[in-house]
């Protein structure tokens, strides 16, 4: 039941005054939509909101995702007046360096900001994973009599995140899953930073929502806190879809001459104007002050513990009667891995390194996920319409599914559906396990092919500034998937993708490596991967120590192991496919007295963050160095190589053996450029 606040007028302007005040001091920012979006975030924050301002991280609070993220002072107003640990000073240093209040919200820099926003349209994608992961956790967790997953995700959103492709994926998908719990309020002003958007949005919103399966309110009066509320209590009785609310506003509203202009979406109104925008809306206190009465009725510190307090009693009887799933159920929403996960790190591995297959690497990973999948119930996986191809199911993981009365479809055993089938939506699916991964209690991940990481490329990102852990099975890592030509075949994605800070990039050679490199993903809490895997079969490659595969880069072979007596004369650096090539050049090599040691290096960026000594012992400075990989040349040039055996153009279409004949990767190739590095004719 909403609660009904002393002055929602006073409550919305301070909000819209700490807005306006604060990127006046910053001279930057975007003062109009939190001025524009401050009544609805009176109705949804005043009174319905289940939060508690002490505790940011109680696990069945709701969540609340401002996708246009520019209007970051709503937020930051919102969480001071509130009672969050971000005092007035913080709001003063708003856009400073190293203060808590940077231009776009960002996790993890803000208490109560749950998911970082700016890049339109994922945040409300983001919004859609979490209400996936509330409405998983509730049937998972659940129990007859005893609710302790039930919460809502709600999500400011404008028309630039309409106007985003990504948010179609998003849209669609929370349609299909009827994510009643999940409640977006649009802010529709009808101004963006070029003017009226008129010209060029002409969508009918609502009846695109409705298409797509979501319950639609309004429009209503986004400045009447009433009207807003009553859309709100509306939206909470759906059982079956998601919500959109339209809210009518007026950007800079209370500006006298900068209000429904985009001169009041990313700019300081100005002094004059301040003044003039105080007097319109009666706020008359010095900037950066507000009264005793408005922090009153902002308060949520109270409510906030007594819907704790209601909750931890909730929780203890749900512990009593079923402790087991209450233990479970803290591990997983605190990320941390099961006490066994080593053991079974270690039994993957070993399968991995006793079966010794000839296999695709997409195949070892399939053969991994089988142990992981079923030691792990936090591992939520899918594929963007290419599950076949990615192979990210397993026994373990039924798939996701709803029923028409939007209740998730469990096995005759009780198991929730745990492989998504997101359609071809891979930049939908990124940001979906973005917010997942936020949420808790999951650990996802997903499969495309790797030329399509381009379409995901600013989800994976974000993953890797919020420091998410969210694994991305990128499989047909290069030329090697053959005849769909160049459209289909990576060329610069292990490069491009390794140039994003906090991103683990992976392209295993065999089964062992693939283990490890799941082991990796799965061990690293604050850290993405991408995992890089072929379509074509990869031999075996034998190792003493698996162990070591945990470095990033590795000895793989010396030049004893091919029987020359020899200390090595220059390396070969390798990686996946390519390092079966480097051993077999290795082995001719040999037979021509040339000692070459070989190094496997499955993770560049692993490897990059090794101490100096161990990089040394693997890559000595004083041998000459050859690097081998399907792809762009550019990033090896770093370890000092004298020669790349790469690919700097696009590929063809034929049969995979037939282009890394034509492209040069082959055994006699890479003899002859290791030749050539040493000072001999080829």
């Amino acid at each position: 039941m909403s609660i009904t606040p002393k002055s929602p007028t006073a409550m919305a302007n301070a909000i819209r005054a700490l807005a306006m005040d604060a990127v006046q001091q910053a001279n930057s920012g975007h003062p109009g939509a939190p001025m524009g979006m401050a009544d609805m975030a009176v109705a949804l924050w005043g009174r319905h909101l289940r939060h508690n301002p002490t505790q940011p991280q109680w696990a069945d609070r709701d969540r609340f995702v401002l996708s246009n993220g520019h209007a970051s002072m709503l937020i930051y107003a919102l969480l001071h007046l509130t009672g969050y640990d971000l005092p007035l000073d913080e709001l003063k240093n708003f856009r400073q360096m190293h203060s808590k209040t940077p231009g776009h919200p960002e996790v993890g820099v803000t208490p109560g900001i749950e998911t970082t926003t700016g890049p339109l349209g994922q945040g409300i994608t983001n919004a859609v994973g979490m209400a996936l992961a509330e409405k998983l956790l509730a049937t998972e967790f659940n129990q007859g009599g005893h609710t302790i997953v039930d919460h809502h995700t709600y999500a400011f959103l404008g028309d630039g995140c309409l106007m985003e492709g990504i948010s179609h994926e998003a849209v669609a998908l929370a349609g299909a899953w009827k994510l009643n719990k999940l409640i977006a309020l649009y802010d529709d002003n009808g101004i963006s930073i070029d003017g009226q958007v008129a010209p060029w949005f002409i969508d009918n919103t609502p009846k695109r929502f409705e298409a797509c399966g979501w319950n639609v309110i309004g429009p209503v009066d986004g400045h009447d806190v009433d009207a807003v509320d009553e859309a709100i209590v509306k939206a909470k009785l759906s059982q079956d879809k998601p919500t959109l609310v339209v809210c009518k506003t007026h950007i800079g509203k209370g500006s006298p001459n900068r209000a429904n202009t985009s001169k009041a979406h990313g700019e300081p109104l100005g002094a004059d104007e301040i003044k003039l925008t105080r007097d319109t809306i009666g706020w008359l206190h010095e900037p950066f002050v507000v009264p005793t009465t408005a922090y009153a009725d902002w308060d949520a510190k109270a409510e906030g513990e007594k819907l704790v307090a209601e909750w931890d009693e909730r929780f203890a009887a749900y512990q009593s009667a079923f402790p087991e799933l209450a233990a479970e159920f803290t591990r997983r929403m605190a990320g941390d891995l099961p006490e066994n996960f080593a053991e079974i790190a270690v039994e993957s591995v070993a399968a991995a390194h006793d079966k010794a297959e000839t296999v695709a690497s997409r195949k070892a990973s399939q053969i991994a996920l089988e142990f992981f999948t079923a030691a792990l119930p936090e591992m939520l996986g899918g594929s963007a319409d290419l599950t076949g191809s990615n192979l990210t199911n397993t026994k373990s993981t039924p798939a996701f599914r709803v029923d028409a009365d939007g209740k998730v479809v469990t096995t005759e055993t009780g198991q929730i559906g745990r492989h998504i089938n997101y359609g071809v939506r891979e930049f939908g699916m990124a940001a979906i396990m973005n917010g997942v991964a936020l949420h808790g209690g999951y650990i996802p991940y997903g499969g495309t092919f790797l030329t399509f990481s381009d379409y995901s490329r600013n989800a994976i990102r974000m993953a890797a500034l919020m420091k998410l852990r969210v694994v991305h099975v990128f499989t047909h890592d290069s030329i090697g998937l053959g005849e769909d030509g160049p459209t289909h075949q990576s060329v610069e994605h292990a490069a491009s993708l390794r140039l994003i800070p906090g991103l683990d990039v992976w392209r295993p050679a065999d089964t062992t490596e693939t283990a490890v490199a799941w082991t990796m993903a799965l061990a690293n809490k604050h850290r993405p991967s991408a995992l890089l895997l072929s379509r074509q079969n990869l031999p075996y490659a034998p190792k003493t120590d698996a162990d070591v595969i945990t470095q990033g880069g590795y000895v793989l072979a010396e030049p004893s192991e091919v029987g020359l007596k020899k200390k090595p004369q220059a390396v070969i650096i390798a990686t996946g496919s390519e390092v079966q090539l480097a051993l077999h050049a290795q082995t001719q090599l040999a037979i021509e007295g040339i000692a070459v040691r070989v190094v496997s290096m499955p993770s560049t960026t692993v490897f990059d963050r090794q101490s100096l000594a161990y990089k040394q012992s693997v890559l000595p400075a004083h041998l000459p160095r050859i690097a081998v990989e399907a792809g762009v040349t550019d990033g090896w040039w770093k370890y000092g190589c004298a020669a790349v055996v790469g690919l700097d153009t696009f590929g063809e279409s034929a049969p995979a053996g037939v282009l890394f004949k034509h492209f040069g990767f082959t055994t006699q190739n890479v003899v002859d450029t290791v030749k050539v590095a040493l000072g001999r004719r080829r």
